[in-house]
């Protein structure tokens, strides 16, 4: 009887459970996100499948990174030796590790390859980024594919796996340097001290072991290409300060000048907005330091809104890019993203945002930029970090409820 009565009860739980995984699909189909990310999924994926189809490809560095990777796949190990048709090297090792696998799945095809399977319900709003992600095939596609990725995780508080993917990203393009100032404060604010060294320490070999084979063999050829801070670009193809005149644009005082700028927002930004609620940043940084020395028990580690990581990491990023010196055509991935969250971060109205929005991606469409597109998109992204600036910094932490569900 007792056999009969178990068998019954579990019979039911199973029938309770296969209504339950029914239902499921219902319920997240009346979800109005939901649909509309399926919409937009399915929208984009057709439009897609037409821009491949009728839109001739335009050989930009497809070739250049096939060159490259060729040398690679050939034995050379020596940087300064792998060259394309636009130059030499200057990605980090996990450039060479990503466009290797695309050329042995593509057999170094243009056609199989741009078919972006993992970027379809990123690129759904902008000619100018399905041109980046679907008809170029740049290598900020993947840095910034991972960056979001590392953003997930660390939203979630995977800061450890946020890391590691996070220096993937930065192997393929350092570009993604920009979010490395309001990440580090973020780990500070999250993590006690072990938890922010022993993160780095696995951020940091990621990089030893994808730099490994030139880093045994020809290790100054590889930090000097790969990591070069210096380079300039060309005039032509800014698509931000193409109204600065071309001498002065590629002097050295006018780079300094733009990262001297750049440093003062970050320190500004981190003072009055995202270290507000901790007296500062200055007196954020005593307090961990106060901590370090003390051998009382620490209240860190702490949980982090995701309102408040999102706000930090985006807008760190876009402080670098209105600072950054040239923003070719493909840079516009950098930010495109998280450029309607930080509209939507301002205290505009929705109509000022839409506008703002539009205006940015004009001005992206303009080929070759001049005088008037590349003030107006300054001015745009100007008035942008001044909406950001007006915003209510919002309390950075969980409350004690959030933190107690999360330990549990």
């Amino acid at each position: 009887m007792a056999v009969k009565s178990s068998a019954s009860a579990h019979a039911k739980r199973s029938r309770r459970k296969d209504d339950g995984a029914s239902s499921l699909i219902p319920k997240l189909l009346k979800n109005p996100k939901t649909a509309m990310a399926l919409a937009l999924l399915f929208i984009d994926s057709l439009l897609i499948s037409f821009i491949i189809a009728y839109v001739p490809y335009t050989k930009i560095d497809w070739d250049a990174y096939m060159s490259q990777v060729s040398g690679f796949l050939g034995g050379e190990r020596d940087y300064k030796n792998l060259k394309g048709d636009t130059g030499p090297l200057v990605y980090p090792a996990g450039f060479l590790y990503v466009y290797s696998a695309i050329r042995y799945i593509t057999g170094g095809q243009v056609f199989p390859a741009q078919l972006p399977w993992w970027a379809l319900s990123l690129i759904c709003l902008s000619k100018r980024v399905h041109s980046i992600f679907v008809l170029r095939l740049f290598n900020d596609c993947f840095a910034m594919t991972l960056l979001h990725a590392a953003v997930a995780s660390i939203l979630h508080q995977r800061w450890h796996l946020g890391l590691i993917i996070f220096s993937a990203a930065v192997s393929i393009k350092m570009n993604v340097l920009l979010y490395a100032p309001p990440l580090f404060i973020l780990m500070l604010k999250a993590m006690n001290i072990s938890g922010v060294i022993s993160a780095l320490a696995g951020a940091a070999l990621v990089q030893i072991v994808l730099g490994l084979p030139f880093l045994v063999s020809y290790p100054t050829a590889y930090i000097s290409c790969a990591f070069n801070l210096g380079r300039v670009f060309i005039h032509f193809w800014s698509v931000n300060f193409k109204f600065i005149p071309e001498p002065i644009f590629v002097s050295k005082e006018f780079a300094v000048s733009l990262l001297i700028a750049h440093l003062l927002l970050l320190s500004v930004f981190a003072h009055y907005k995202w270290c507000k609620h901790e007296g500062g940043l200055f007196n954020f940084f005593c307090s961990r330091i106060r901590t370090c020395l003390s051998t009382s028990m620490s209240s860190w580690p702490k949980i982090l809104k995701k309102e408040h990581i999102a706000t930090t990491m985006f807008a760190g990023n876009f402080i670098g890019i209105v600072c950054a010196r040239s923003l070719h055509y493909q840079f516009y991935s950098w930010y495109f993203y998280s450029l309607p969250y930080l509209l939507w971060r301002t205290p505009f109205p929705t109509l000022l945002r839409v506008l703002l929005f539009v205006g940015v991606e004009l001005c992206w469409n303009v080929y070759p930029s001049n005088f008037y597109s590349s003030a107006l998109l300054l001015c745009l992204h100007l008035f942008i970090l001044w909406g950001l600036w007006s915003s209510t910094p919002e309390n950075p932490y969980a409350s004690d409820k959030s933190l107690s569900r999360k330990e549990n």
